[in-house]
């Protein structure tokens, strides 16, 4: 996906996803950068104690590496939306992952915590903001029909990533130490940039190609075959030319940076809100659950595998949902399937805020896993059925920097309260209702605002909630278009001889030979077809 014109590599809103084909490579893409993105900033905390002992700091100094990983990752959406809509998807996310190879490589040669934050936090994360959104971009430009599938299949990225980094990192770390394991690590994430170079663009040449050679070929195929079909072709090519010379003569339209247009959808706002009150409880409990299980007696390695099961559970949850939202039954619907993984994600915090037992725990866990899976494979198929493929650079980029701030807030919060009351059963309960709310607030205002707003008929088309996909809309205009070139069509000689050709093209021949003053009879060197076939041919041209 490039920029808007189609010259310059992006597709127009015309062209189809394939829904396949090399789609699926796109998605095998995706699936590392999310697993990468998601999963790198948790699995670096293997080397916490190492950086404690080497840089004698604190626990709370070393957690900001992954702190800083996670905002950067959010915070920067705006950023990586902007050198999208400027230079295109395979670019940003080439230059993303030698940013964040180069990040991790250098934090293997830091003498100090700060240079640490500068490098596997700033740098590693900037690389990895640049490859996440746009792999979700190309994602959403391939696949329209079975889209809620892909994304499910690609946020799986995330659960299987973690539970192989964890383990791999504490192998480097036991080989080669903290130093060795950031070096090797950084050697990894080079694998972002051939996950970049797949994200090849849809083209629109070939189809403009093969366009012009079946206007010769049908130009050819109606006219007499002499000097009248060399001279019809060579007027077709000089009308297309001048039309290309105009269009280039024309001022070009300056492309929006960052399309701040996208909160005039409802639809939008009201995304944007649920989910920033959603992000401020939905990351505390599976942070707090590790110490809350310690703290209740639970041996630590046990308490480790409480988030093993989180991440087993996520890992087929994610896909499940994806197939789940991609049937056509439930498909107009699927934003309210969002507001209830969310429901059903915070009645599990509520329910689950007294349990005082390992059993309960992992209960707790399985039922935690379900509704985090189904909540991360649902999150950015409803923007895209919000605001569609051509904004959805823009408003991704806006959504995650609204979940930096939540970020920022909830679980540092929720840290203190625990310092203060020392009470984690408040935490749950706080979390949980928070999740709940955001699930009620999506579900009501989509039904009061969103479809009570189809109702009454508006001016211009706004994408809602759950409504069609991208390919319905691009076959509405095709028809339109289709319509449109068949009240236009007009006949330059008579009934018999018809002309396949763009219109100014016709009246271009009928005013040559109106000037030359020789009418041609309707008998004489003419190939009779059938009236019926003009319309239809033209028709199949356009659709060509």
């Amino acid at each position: 996906m490039g920029r808007s014109d189609p010259e310059e590599g992006q597709p127009p809103a015309s062209v189809k996803p394939p829904d396949g084909g090399w789609g699926w490579i796109v998605l095998l893409g995706c699936f590392v950068i999310t697993g990468f993105s998601y999963a790198f900033p948790k699995a670096v905390s293997v080397y916490f104690k190492e950086l404690m002992h080497d840089f004698h700091v604190g626990y709370s100094d070393t957690a900001w590496i992954s702190s800083i990983m996670l905002a950067m990752l959010y915070g920067t959406g705006p950023v990586s939306s902007i050198m999208v809509n400027q230079f295109g998807c395979r670019p940003v996310m080439l230059v993303g992952g030698l940013l964040a190879s180069s990040g991790m490589i250098l934090a293997s040669f830091t003498t100090n915590i700060i240079e640490l934050y500068l490098t596997a936090g700033m740098l590693t994360g900037l690389g990895m903001a640049l490859n996440f959104q746009p792999s979700l971009i190309m994602l959403g430009t391939y696949f329209d029909k079975r889209r809620p599938l892909a994304n499910g299949l690609a946020a799986a990225g995330s659960p299987v990533f973690l539970s192989a980094l964890s383990p791999l990192g504490q192998v480097l770390l036991e080989k080669f130490g903290w130093r060795g394991g950031f070096l090797i690590m950084g050697g990894l994430l080079l694998n972002c940039c051939t996950c970049g170079a797949v994200m090849r663009p849809l083209e629109a040449g070939m189809k403009r190609k093969m366009e012009r050679v079946q206007d010769k070929y049908e130009a050819k195929e109606m006219l007499p075959i002499g000097e009248r079909a060399e001279e019809a072709i060579s007027t077709i090519d000089g009308a297309k030319k001048s039309k290309k010379t105009k269009k280039q003569q024309q001022p070009r339209k300056r492309k929006k940076l960052l399309d701040f247009s996208i909160f005039s959808n409802r639809g939008f706002v009201i995304y944007s809100i649920a989910k920033f009150i959603m992000v401020l409880g939905l990351f505390v409990p599976p942070i707090l659950l590790v110490n809350y299980a310690k703290d209740i007696g639970v041996p630590d390695t046990e308490a480790a595998f409480l988030l093993s099961i989180i991440g087993f559970i996520d890992i087929f949850a994610r896909p499940s949902c994806g197939m789940l939202a991609g049937m056509k039954w439930m498909r107009p619907h699927v934003a309210y399937l969002f507001s209830f993984a969310m429901l059903f994600n915070g009645l599990t915090d509520i329910c689950s805020a007294r349990a005082n037992t390992y059993t309960a725990l992992v209960i707790f866990c399985i039922f935690f896993g379900i509704s985090y899976g189904m909540v991360g494979a649902l999150q950015f198929e409803v923007l895209m059925a919000i605001v569609g493929s051509q904004k959805f650079s823009s408003a991704i980029g806006l959504v995650l920097l609204i979940e930096a701030i939540a970020v920022l807030i909830g679980p540092p919060s929720a840290g203190r309260l625990v310092d203060a009351f020392k009470n984690y059963a408040i935490i749950f309960y706080l979390a949980g209702s928070e999740v709940v709310l955001s699930s009620l607030f999506l579900a009501m205002a989509t039904y009061c605002c969103l479809n009570q707003g189809k109702k009454t008929p508006q001016p211009e088309k706004t994408p809602s909630v759950g409504g069609g996909s991208d390919t319905e809309e691009a076959e509405s205009d095709a028809q339109e278009v289709e319509d449109h070139a068949g009240d236009n069509h007009h006949l330059s000689h008579s009934t018999n001889t018809a002309v396949v050709m763009d219109s100014d093209a016709v009246n271009h021949v009928a005013e040559d030979h109106s000037a030359d003053g020789v009418e041609q009879p309707a008998d004489e060197g003419a190939v009779p077809v059938p009236g019926e076939c003009n319309s239809g041919q033209t028709v199949e041209r356009e659709r060509f």
